[in-house]
């Protein structure tokens, strides 16, 4: 699975979210300084084009929605993550954010008790 630029990623964010959406609902959600309309929409033709957008036509206008479940991309591109910058090791890869992200004991606990469940 291609991994998407920013802007396809930003627009993947919304219509995951939204199930569905008309480009104008895209733009609604996009931040400030929101890209041209032509941008939003040739962007999304690419990735219909890429095959992560469905396009169903709806009167005169159409509707796009997901074409590969977030899950899925985040599953792979996490797997990739770890590989290229943990050596394919996912303690180096929980290390490092528990270290960074300065958890608290609670959230640690709750963490090793995830773990502990997975294993039984």
């Amino acid at each position: 699975m291609q991994q998407l630029a920013k802007r396809e990623d930003q627009i993947m964010q919304i219509v995951w979210r939204l199930d569905t959406a008309f480009i104008r609902d895209i733009m609604e959600a996009l931040p400030e300084p929101k890209p041209h309309y032509n941008t939003v929409a040739t962007i999304v033709k690419i990735l219909v084009k890429k095959g992560f957008l469905k396009s169903k036509m709806l009167g005169n206008t159409h509707q796009y929605s997901p074409a590969i479940d977030f899950e899925d991309y985040r599953e792979e591109h996490l797997g990739d993550i770890k590989k290229k910058f943990f050596g394919d090791s996912f303690e180096k890869m929980f290390t490092h954010f528990a270290k960074k992200e300065n958890l608290t004991e609670k959230e640690l606990k709750e963490l090793i008790k995830v773990v502990k469940s997975k294993k039984s």
